[in-house]
């Protein structure tokens, strides 16, 4: 996907946290909708805006977390997610359910990155909604089994976009795009352009 350029501004978040976010607000847009992918690593966010059955790519991003104490990290989280709200002030937010890892430790700090970026979305009164990773690649891929490059390429054709997101940024954007449509699958995704084989759109 073609980086878009960063201005700064009052509402622009740093530029060592919070990467390729672009403000660019759609006037005639009925319910904005943050997707978050969290991780200690990297946090996914992804915004559209919903009308009707018709998606609008907002932008799209990472948030890059440094290593550090536990708690600062989570800091980078809560204050990088806050500058993207504070910008693109969405209405809605959706994030995937944590699943549990085969390491406990690895589900337990995934869990402290998702509950950051939940407390994120409850500060400024938005409702949260959550689904499994299967529900989220059911209703982009049509198959709750897909792999992540087929999730990206995926977001990158329903959006209508001209390159494919990064891994956690598409991630997020499956997040908003299953939010959108009630979770329902595909049967709920305008998919007039598209074929269906195999329950996937080709």
């Amino acid at each position: 996907m073609t980086s878009t350029s960063h201005r700064r501004s009052r509402a622009s978040p740093p530029a060592s946290s919070v990467s390729r976010l672009s403000p660019l607000a759609s006037p005639n847009s009925r319910t904005r909708i943050l997707g978050i992918d969290p991780g200690l690593r990297i946090t996914g966010f992804g915004v559209l805006d919903k009308s009707g059955q018709k998606l609008t790519y907002v932008t799209s991003g990472c948030i890059k977390v440094p290593n550090g104490e536990l708690s600062a990290r989570l800091k980078t989280i809560l204050d990088g997610l806050t500058e993207v709200i504070a910008t693109c002030k969405p209405e809605q937010v959706a994030l995937e359910k944590v699943f549990v890892n085969a390491n406990p430790q690895t589900t337990l700090l995934l869990g402290q990155a998702r509950g950051t970026a939940i407390c994120a979305a409850v500060i400024h009164n938005l409702p949260v909604a959550e689904y499994t990773a299967l529900q989220v690649k059911q209703a982009v891929v049509g198959n709750g089994h897909a792999k992540k490059e087929q999730v990206q390429e995926m977001v990158r054709r329903l959006l209508r976009l001209a390159g494919a997101p990064s891994p956690d940024a598409a991630d997020a954007l499956a997040c908003a795009i299953c939010h959108a449509h009630g979770g329902q699958g595909m049967g709920g995704l305008a998919t007039t352009g598209y074929r269906m084989r195999r329950g996937r759109l080709v």
